[in-house]
């Protein structure tokens, strides 16, 4: 059953979203401070902890991959829809910093997936 699945990427979120919520106030932005990025860290460090204790179960590994399949998808695509609006707000600067770290992301992925090619050969 998939509901396993969407409950454990509900409690991450909300988790995610309390967390961000909590920075936003003690940082005095009007708004959460990385609530998705939060849920998305728990999301994985959660099922990392229950692969590694061969506590995933096939009701759990089919509601995960059912929705990261959607989820993650369309929380990108919000979550950049509201950058690219508080970017263009905001001026040429906001813009060119989120140009700036763009780029170093298409970098660091080349890296990564070098340094994991490496490490599956050896």
């Amino acid at each position: 059953m998939k509901i396993y699945g969407v409950a454990l990427l509900a409690a991450c979120y909300f988790a995610g979203l309390a967390i961000g919520e909590v920075l936003g106030n003690l940082f005095g932005v009007k708004g959460n401070l990385g609530g998705v990025g939060f849920a998305m860290l728990f999301f994985i460090l959660l099922t990392d902890f229950l692969n590694k204790r061969n506590l995933m179960k096939e009701d759990y590994a089919s509601g995960i991959s059912f929705w990261t399949s959607l989820y993650i998808p369309i929380v990108i695509a919000m979550a950049s829809i509201q950058n690219v609006n508080a970017a263009i707000n905001s001026g040429a600067v906001a813009i060119a910093a989120g140009v700036v770290a763009t780029t170093f992301c298409f970098f660091l992925i080349r890296l990564l997936i070098s340094l994991l090619k490496e490490e599956v050969e050896a």
